[in-house]
């Protein structure tokens, strides 16, 4: 793939990241405030209360799961910046511009794509 459609592709799926991040955290903070914010928690219906603590956890891990996300994307800037992008970490084959083209921040080709890679 070429460096520069990487590297749109890249920065263009960051800045998308951002802000689903950014409206993650604040769907989360309202979650907390719910949570948290019941002086009569106790008398409340255990089921009200379990579902905004459910509400709170599922928040927190949507923040957590972008936050993963965007953590690759960078790690795939730094390859492309160092002239490893594109290259499969596993077999160290050239990746398809197709996979690329769906998933620019992957570091493995297809056929290593199940395989876990130690950074």
């Amino acid at each position: 793939m070429d460096p520069d459609r990487a590297r749109d592709l890249l920065t263009g799926e960051l800045s998308a990241l951002d802000d689903r991040l950014r409206a993650a955290a604040e769907n989360r903070e309202e979650a907390s405030a719910d949570t948290l914010g019941h002086e009569g928690a106790l008398s409340q219906h255990p089921g009200d209360y379990g579902t905004e603590v459910n509400t709170t956890m599922e928040a927190d891990l949507r923040v957590h799961t972008i936050e993963e996300q965007r953590r690759r994307v960078q790690d795939a800037l730094e390859r492309l910046d160092e002239g490893e992008y594109g290259r499969c970490q596993v077999c160290g084959r050239e990746i398809d511009d197709e996979r690329l083209e769906a998933r620019p921040e992957a570091r493995t080709c297809r056929e290593h794509a199940d395989t876990p890679v130690v950074s």
